[in-house]
């Protein structure tokens, strides 16, 4: 279940639309989430991923029509997602389309980074980032669906309980704070802050630092 107030804090969306016969079987064999017993109207999220596993996307999926689903993901990077799910379609009766957001893109950077909510291109880096650790596993992987690109990495991790080198938390900040400044335990440089607002903060924390809080959905 996704977290209370979530699209508040989201945004104007693009959206990859995916129409076709075969639309839901080709999703559900790319995506971490469960397609196939989706219903009209039903919403999931999803991660797309590389065959490595890293995300190029976090999305969500909405079945639309028996044939039809829409994927929104973060203003500026429908492109990605649309690269990506064009990338292992062969012979697939289904089509693509992007559809971007319109307006100007105006996200409550505070209420986000108190739900603890990561936003492509700050938490999430496109061919950088794995799932363990963003706090949405739990959400955006089905773990009895089969086989999709990245499953691999995602299962071992999940099987053998392992955590992430590091994860996503919130943190308590100095006033100045900017993305990109070094997160501090002691002496020691223990990670990154991603995202600030004033005194708010998130962040990639270095495992071995209890620092911040760990984000969980």
């Amino acid at each position: 279940m996704e977290p209370t107030g979530l699209d508040e804090v989201l945004g104007p969306r693009d959206v990859v639309v995916a129409e076709g016969a075969d639309a839901a079987t080709y999703l559900h064999s790319q995506l971490s989430q469960r397609v196939a017993d989706m219903a009209v109207g039903e919403q999931r999220w999803t991660f797309v991923l590389q065959p490595t596993g890293k995300i190029d996307a976090l999305a969500r999926v909405s079945k639309t029509a028996d044939d039809r689903f829409e994927l929104d993901t973060d203003a500026g990077f429908g492109d990605v997602l649309l690269a990506r799910l064009q990338r292992f379609m062969i012979r697939v009766d289904a089509t693509l389309e992007l559809q971007a957001a319109e307006g100007a893109v105006d996200v409550d950077e505070a209420a986000r980074i108190d739900l603890g909510w990561p936003r492509m291109g700050a938490e999430v880096v496109p061919g950088e980032t794995i799932p363990a650790g963003t706090g949405l596993t739990k959400l955006a992987v089905d773990f009895t669906k089969g086989c999709y690109p990245g499953q691999e990495l995602v299962e071992r991790m999940d099987s053998r309980a392992a955590e992430a080198p590091k994860s996503l938390r919130r943190l308590v900040v100095p006033d100045g704070t900017s993305a990109g400044d070094p997160v501090v335990d002691g002496d020691d440089e223990v990670g990154t802050v991603t995202s600030v607002a004033g005194t708010t903060a998130l962040g990639w924390v270095k495992r071995s630092s209890e620092v911040g809080d760990v984000v969980q959905f």
